[in-house]
């Protein structure tokens, strides 16, 4: 390679380099907090995620089986993709205290995340946007995803300096723990990549003592099938008996891990409007959320990611949450109310939160 080569890769370095600078800038400007940018290998964590899938974890999330190894291999779903722009934006709201909400069994805790505006549209409204204003500095071949895609978003994201993966598999920052939404632009531009920042847990085993199910089964695994989120989101059919009691008032999610996490101490509150509450659902009480129609449900979860539960599983969960409130009789009373629902999902949920109260009551 001769001297004009070695000016001309230069100036290219130089180029990209000043590129990624632009990008952090017009990131902060749509919102984000911080970027990153990681190479496409992720050769070395598909062991991992075949062994997961091998073992059931995802239990009944077929599309993640279907997909496979598909998650590791971002260029497949971008042919010519050379590089990952992850993208990190707060969502902690100003909000009822979660733990005091959780403590009163009247209540219905709903996690943190699901609180405002879905964060699916905000996002990749916002990705979409930064992928177009790049694209006018650097024309180029993009796809965004906002956990809409099978991608290891957060084996990516620890691996360009935008956190670790904590023990409870969840991306963690130092200087502002892990309540973040996370969203990718898969890109043909050859930008140089972040370096990896490095883990921070040590021997804390916080996250892992305090999940409700011990669904994290093992540092940095977690089986979906103990999870109260995929239990009360992503399952379809009737919640294990077994576990209901494990859920208390958790009618959407669960933060448990997350709220004993002690880097989150730092958590700053968001400043972006879309996750503010809506409906009162940052405490709201367990009767009233119940005696919702359908008509009110859609209603009042347009915009918002418990939309997709839809009607039926939103009753399923607040029965549960029902049957292990304290026993008074406008508890029992409202879940009487639904005994005979056309839903046969909802009439045993019910069935078994009334039967909860009568042994309570014989006791």
């Amino acid at each position: 390679m001769n001297e004009l080569d070695h000016e001309n890769l230069s100036l290219k370095a130089a180029g990209a380099a000043e590129l990624v600078q632009r990008i952090r800038q017009w990131a902060a400007e749509f919102g984000f907090s911080a970027v990153g940018v990681a190479d496409v290998d992720l050769g070395d964590a598909e062991d991992g995620l075949q062994a997961w899938l091998e073992a059931g974890c995802h239990g009944e999330m077929d599309y993640m089986l279907r997909h496979g190894m598909k998650r590791a291999r971002p260029a497949e779903l971008l042919p010519g993709t050379l590089r990952v722009i992850s993208a990190r934006m707060d969502y902690w709201p100003q909000a009822a205290p979660a733990q005091q909400v959780l403590a009163d069994g009247t209540r219905a805790y709903v996690s943190r995340y699901a609180l405002g505006r879905d964060y699916h549209k905000v996002l990749r409204n916002r990705l979409q946007k930064l992928a177009e204003r790049i694209a006018e500095a650097a024309p180029h071949g993009y796809r965004v995803f906002t956990d809409s895609a099978p991608i290891l978003e957060v084996e990516l994201a620890s691996r360009n300096g935008l956190g670790w993966r904590g023990k409870h598999t969840l991306l963690l920052e130092r200087g502002l723990g892990s309540w973040f939404f996370l969203g990718e632009i898969l890109t043909d531009l050859p930008l140089p990549v972040d370096d990896p920042v490095a883990p921070h847990c040590g021997t804390c085993s916080a996250c892992l003592d305090a999940c409700p199910t011990r669904a994290i089964v093992a540092p940095y695994r977690v089986d979906a099938r103990r999870c109260i989120s995929y239990l009360t989101i992503e399952l379809k059919g009737a919640i294990p008996e077994d576990l209901r009691p494990l859920l208390g008032n958790r009618i959407y999610g669960c933060d448990d891990c997350q709220l004993v996490c002690p880097w989150n101490r730092f958590a700053r509150v968001t400043q972006e409007p879309d996750f503010a509450p809506r409906h009162g659902l940052d405490a709201a009480r367990l009767v009233d959320l119940f005696a919702w129609t359908a008509a009110d449900f859609a209603e009042r979860t347009a915009g918002n990611p418990i939309h997709r539960i839809g009607h039926e599983r939103w009753l399923r969960n607040i029965a549960v949450a029902l049957g292990n409130a304290p026993t008074s009789a406008e508890v029992v009373d409202a879940l009487r109310a639904r005994a005979e629902d056309d839903s046969a999902l909802v009439r045993e949920h019910v069935a078994w939160a009334l039967a909860r109260h009568a042994g309570a009551a014989a006791g």
